[in-house]
């Protein structure tokens, strides 16, 4: 698999304080690469710096061969780059359906339009009408990364998609990712629950105060490696 999304030694920082150092990290095309680590470890950063809402101090953010470091979010949208964030951040005034057509705006040629995410999330299709605000959590995760669809992304960037829901919910959620990578859509994602990273990953990148601490393939990562380098042990 080729590469599609390269960063290459990249530092972040927010003020003074440095959030990412020297960062070296490779999604290849048509993978799905999950990034774990403990609260504050700079996984969010990471996914904010992919999306173009944080620039680098220092190194690179490579995609698609074309160098999008400092390139602003929309137009990084357009090249195929779109954010689930953390917290979902879906339109509480409008619908469903509303919400997930604003994905569509700087829509790219693909497999993702209504029909296409209501198949893959059928419970939306029964609340297309229902008002953002109204949903449940699970149900604004699903609009969240309904919407990122919609723009048919070549890299989807998933933040924190288990964050605050009932496991059952998770659950529901992780199947449809197998759905969204047959269709060629190439995956990064944030995620603490080590137990969904090996049943869904690829591959895995472990981050410790905005260090890599361990990456590989998940066959050849064990649970233990993964704590270990979770909590810095």
């Amino acid at each position: 698999m080729t590469a599609l999304l390269a960063m290459e030694s990249v530092d972040v920082h927010y003020g003074d304080f440095q959030a990412l150092h020297g960062l070296t990290l490779t999604v290849r095309e048509g993978e799905t690469l999950a990034v774990v680590g403990a609260n504050g470890a700079g996984k969010s950063t990471l996914m904010q710096t992919v999306a173009g809402l944080l620039s680098p101090s220092r190194g690179r953010v490579v995609f698609a061969d074309q160098d999008v470091s400092h390139l602003p979010p929309h137009r990084r949208v357009s090249l195929g780059i779109s954010l689930t964030p953390e917290g979902r951040r879906i339109f509480p005034s409008l619908t469903v359906e509303e919400n997930l057509l604003v994905g569509a705006y700087r829509k790219r040629h693909g497999p993702w339009d209504l029909r296409a995410v209501y198949d893959a999330f059928p419970l939306l299709a029964d609340r297309r009408a229902r008002y953002g605000g109204r949903l449940s959590g699970g149900e604004q995760q699903a609009t969240a990364i309904g919407r990122a669809l919609m723009a048919n992304p070549r890299l989807l960037l998933l933040d924190e998609v288990s964050l605050g829901l009932a496991p059952l919910v998770v659950r529901d959620i992780y199947t449809v990712l197998p759905q969204i990578a047959s269709r060629g859509t190439t995956v990064l994602l944030v995620e603490q629950d080590v137990n969904q990273v090996l049943r869904t990953a690829d591959t895995v990148h472990c981050l410790l105060e905005g260090r890599t601490v361990l990456e590989g393939p998940v066959g050849q990562v064990s649970r233990q490696q993964i704590s270990t380098a979770y909590f810095g042990l």
